[in-house]
């Protein structure tokens, strides 16, 4: 499995931080595999085929190593495409550990669409990288699942409707309070600026509106 750092990110939402591509193998059963991710189309999708059949990018060992090089205190985003290290829906618990253990005195955060609701394995693991301090938001497939994913008290994401790309807020049916994430809003130039998906223990939800050249499909997801 290959894993690649860019250094300094290009990308104008992201901002010039650090970010990774992990290889697809990590990625695990997902409602928006091969039906709205948005990573799977677009110059993206590009890159992340490069990263993932070997001629991009690193082995794990050597990305840990890149990531424990970063200067002290960097933000770094992991994963614009790809997941958390595992396979057939498991995390590895040593190379998660591992990652967690390499970002330490570093600023990385990342999301995670593994079974943390259901897997209880897989929720302890995630649980142990957000105390080792390596924020991994739990993702949410819409508002519904949001509240459930919540509830394992991990930070939370979740998928909005494309309509809310206007809306500044969201609720879910439990009326936990969703902000729509500040880059995509206006109120914030990009990741870097913002850093609220950093942030463990904040007491919002933080949405992101279907996006990409299959958000309608994504769209689908979000309203179901």
């Amino acid at each position: 499995m290959n894993y690649h750092m860019t250094v300094k990110s290009r990308n104008s939402k992201v901002g010039p931080i650090p970010v990774s591509t992990s290889t697809n193998e990590t990625c695990p059963t997902c409602p928006f595999k091969g039906n709205g991710c948005y990573a799977e189309s677009g110059p993206l999708a590009l890159f992340w085929r490069k990263v993932s059949t070997g001629i991009a990018g690193n082995s794990f060992e050597a990305f840990c190593d890149i990531v424990k090089s970063l200067p002290e205190g960097q933000l770094w985003r992991h994963n614009q495409a790809g997941d958390l290290p595992g396979q057939d829906d498991k995390l590895d618990r040593a190379k998660c550990e591992a990652l967690a253990s390499a970002n330490i005195g570093k600023k990385g955060f990342t999301y995670t669409h593994y079974d943390i609701v259901d897997d209880s394995e897989n929720l302890a693991i995630v649980i142990d990288m957000n105390r080792n301090g390596f924020t991994v938001n739990a993702s949410g497939n819409n508002l519904e699942h949001a509240d459930r994913v919540a509830e394992t008290g991990l930070p939370t994401v979740c998928v909005l409707p494309i309509e809310y790309e206007t809306e500044r807020f969201a609720t879910t049916p439990n009326g936990r309070k969703v902000v729509v994430c500040p880059v995509v809003t206006g109120a914030s130039a990009n990741c870097m600026d913002c850093g609220l998906c950093a942030k463990q223990n904040r007491k919002v939800i933080v949405g992101f509106p279907a996006h990409g050249t299959s958000k309608k499909r994504a769209n689908a997801i979000a309203l179901a």
